[in-house]
């Protein structure tokens, strides 16, 4: 326990201490990360032979990243990308490989290695690329939307790679089974956990293969909405993060024991979910998780960096480096043109996914244990790998750096493909934020919704509006439905410390989003005006007016009069609030302000003389 302990401190006080400072100095926090690991591991030697094993502990943070993507994604979302994942993306993987694959032959490997080199090399950085993508704000570019259709067609690839190794074993023996299934013995082969497909013939592989993934969908549209429903009564919000893990780590085990790729699975279940109400939920939930796993497992690799081994032989190691991003560039250059992507967006295009990825870790440990890698050779190929994934940091601040000289040089004729701005906020859904949701949507605007009412969410899609399960003042929550983005927010809640605090902490990140905001009274007006509300809108004010209009008009006035005291009543009290804004002040009650009570009294004199002098001065009886 206490190594144990011993080791989280030095993981963390690591992290802690790198990450803000690469943040500051603008390198990022991947390359933080990185540079934790390598210190204390080959520098210091602090960590040492649990490295690796607690990487692929730490890979689960890729799984989390790829369910939280999933979730950013509705099903014709994903439809409409099919042209680049099977065409850009497959494309990538097939040209890659057999280029790397040639490039190993003319060194004079046998194809059998050369070929699964050139497999594990065609994959990129999965974690490294979408971390620094989402970091820099490029993620919606078109340069990043088609980064992330070749990243996911290669998180596809790693299955039929995985089962096609085997077949390249050097010494692997065949033999059938009188059911007609194959079984393929390696040597030094050992499985941790025992899978549902051993032994079965093609035919039982691919049922058992549908059936999984067809549980995942039809428990995301049948199963997860009446969980959460029954742990919302509960009225535990530890409950929500203990579900949303195990959804995650469920569907993990699940893709492990059909031999698929956990990374897939939970992607799917996320699209699946993209629609729920309880999307914002889950992801504000996953996030601090996923961005913990990641961190660590980028420490893992630089701290799982053998310099002797380096050191050894360094240029074959640093020109197996050198030429694989040198040709993955190449090719993904070529592709880029090929599906048109120009200037800015082939660049990032071209540099983000030119190293190789995490998951050649995981088939290379593969191909040594079924010998189609001899062990030296894997051993240089992993450094390789290690190398290509630091250097990737350093390519996107190279990015950064050529983007805005191109931009300054009025070398940016290319706009930015980003999505449609960020759409309406509306932050509670009671009598009044669905009265206001109503007039914006029926007007043709988009709206999110916003609601910590289980049952209110319920009622609105019910009656067709979708609505999102989460409270409107978490900053995570706020931050998934669209904050960075949004146009306006309608902080619309019942309760007024609520709308205040949302209020508050909106204005700090977004100082030029417009906010509109709901007032209890004239007292939370001030408030809403010190925290930066734009718009303020006393829950009961218009009502009141209107029904004072009433009066008039039913003790001697005529519409029309009625309808001008209204106006001048609405304008005057407008003013005054915001003149009284200046005096008032919340460490002295009101009854005992006296430079307020003072100019509250003279503005109210100024209402009667604004009234009588439009009206007439005689007063109208009943």
């Amino acid at each position: 326990m206490e190594g144990f302990l011993y080791q989280a401190t030095i993981y963390l006080t690591a992290a802690v201490i790198a990450v803000p400072i690469a943040a500051r100095l603008g390198l990022g926090s991947v390359l933080g990360y990185l540079a934790a690991g390598i210190l204390i591991g080959p520098v210091l030697h602090l960590v040492g032979h649990e490295t690796h094993s607690l990487q692929h502990f730490a890979e689960f943070g890729v799984v989390m990243m790829l369910f939280l993507i999933g979730l950013e994604l509705e099903p014709r979302a994903l439809w409409d990308m099919r042209g680049k994942l099977l065409g850009l993306g497959g494309l990538q993987v097939l040209l890659t490989m057999f280029a790397v694959m040639g490039a190993g032959m003319a060194f004079g490997l046998n194809w059998n290695s050369a070929l699964a080199i050139g497999m594990i090399l065609a994959l990129s950085s999965t974690a490294i690329v979408l971390q620094s993508l989402s970091e820099k704000g490029l993620m919606q570019t078109q340069g990043g939307r088609s980064a992330f259709a070749v990243l996911l067609t290669q998180d596809i690839a790693v299955i039929p790679m995985i089962a096609f190794l085997p077949l390249l074993a050097i010494s692997a023996l065949a033999t059938a089974q009188p059911d007609g299934s194959l079984v393929v013995a390696a040597p030094d082969t050992a499985r941790e956990a025992a899978s549902l497909v051993d032994g079965l013939p093609g035919w039982g592989v691919t049922l058992v293969t549908l059936g999984a993934v067809a549980v995942i969908i039809l428990a995301g549209i049948y199963l997860i909405g009446p969980v959460f429903r029954f742990i919302h009564s509960a009225h535990l919000p530890e409950m929500y993060t203990a579900l949303s893990l195990a959804i995650v780590i469920g569907i993990a085990s699940l893709m492990n024991l059909v031999g698929l790729s956990p990374a897939l699975g939970t992607f799917l279940a996320g699209v699946v979910l993209a629609n729920s109400e309880f999307r914002h939920e889950l992801e504000s939930d996953i996030q601090p998780f996923k961005g913990l796993l990641l961190g660590l497992f980028f420490i893992t690799v630089g701290a799982g960096i053998d310099f002797d081994s380096f050191l050894g032989d360094p240029f074959t190691i640093v020109g197996i480096a050198v030429g694989l991003m040198a040709l993955k560039g190449v090719i993904l250059f070529g592709l880029g043109l090929i599906f048109k992507l120009r200037r800015r967006n082939l660049m990032l295009f071209t540099l983000s996914l030119a190293q190789a990825g995490e998951f050649g870790f995981v088939l290379i440990s593969f191909s040594s244990q079924l010998e189609v890698l001899p062990t030296a050779l894997a051993d240089k190929v992993l450094l390789a790998i290690t190398l290509t994934m630091l250097l990737t940091p350093l390519f996107f601040i190279f990015f950064d750096i050529i983007s805005r000289k191109m931009i300054e040089a009025g070398d940016d004729r290319e706009a930015e493909a980003f999505e449609d701005e960020g759409p309406v906020i509306i932050a509670g859904v009671g009598r009044f934020g669905q009265i206001v949701n109503r007039m914006v949507q029926n007007s043709g605007f988009k709206t999110v919704i916003l609601d910590h009412d289980m049952e209110m969410i319920e009622v609105m899609r019910r009656f067709g509006f979708k609505g999102y399960f989460g409270d409107p003042t978490r900053p995570d929550i706020l931050h998934a439905a669209g904050l960075d983005k949004a146009r306006v927010l309608v902080a619309a809640m019942d309760n007024p410390e609520a709308v205040t605090k949302l209020v508050t902490y909106a204005r700090a990140q977004r100082p030029e989003l417009h906010i509109i905001a709901r007032a209890y009274d004239r007292t939370h007006v001030y408030r809403l005006y010190q925290a930066g509300a734009d718009d303020i809108v006393r829950e009961t004010f218009d009502s009141s007016l209107r029904a004072g209009r009433y009066v008039l008009e039913n003790v001697g006035l005529s519409e029309f009069e009625a309808a001008e005291a209204q106006k001048i009543f609405f304008h005057h009290d407008r003013m005054t609030v915001r003149e009284l804004a200046e005096l008032w002040d919340p460490a002295i009650p009101t009854s005992r302000n006296a430079d307020y009570i003072a100019r509250a009294k003279e503005l109210e004199k100024d209402l009667e003389t604004a009234l009588l002098a439009r009206l007439g001065d005689t007063p109208h009886d009943s």
